[in-house]
């Protein structure tokens, strides 16, 4: 599977909120790194912070607008929109940082601009 593919199947998944799909495309050992959170180590709790940001936004589709790969390594600039669960709009733009290793996503860190809603 090329990166291309790859990045955008995985924002496909954010956007359709399908954690068996990020499940299967993640490594066990995986690490996240989120604005204003410790790094999250393992599958599972990678796994658990999506499902807690999934109830917290029901609707958050991704817009994929540019990717830089290098090797196992690539760069996402993404837009997203959506819709909060007390029924607030939310939109933010950023870039994700990718590594696979074997296959699975190993490695993913986020840098976005608005950070004040978590």
């Amino acid at each position: 599977m090329s990166d291309e593919t790859r990045i955008n199947s995985f924002f496909q998944a954010m956007s359709a909120q399908d954690t068996k799909a990020l499940e299967d495309g993640l490594a066990e050992e995986a690490v996240f790194r989120f604005p204003k959170t410790e790094d999250l180590v393992g599958r599972d709790k990678i796994l658990k912070f999506f499902r807690l940001l999934f109830r917290r936004y029901p609707r958050l589709n991704f817009e994929v607008r540019t990717i830089l790969r290098d090797g196992d390594r690539a760069a996402a600039h993404w837009t997203n929109q959506g819709r909060g669960r007390k029924g607030e709009d939310y939109a933010n733009e950023g870039v994700t940082w990718m590594e696979w290793r074997d296959g699975k996503l190993a490695f993913i860190s986020d840098f976005f601009k608005n950070t004040e809603a978590f």
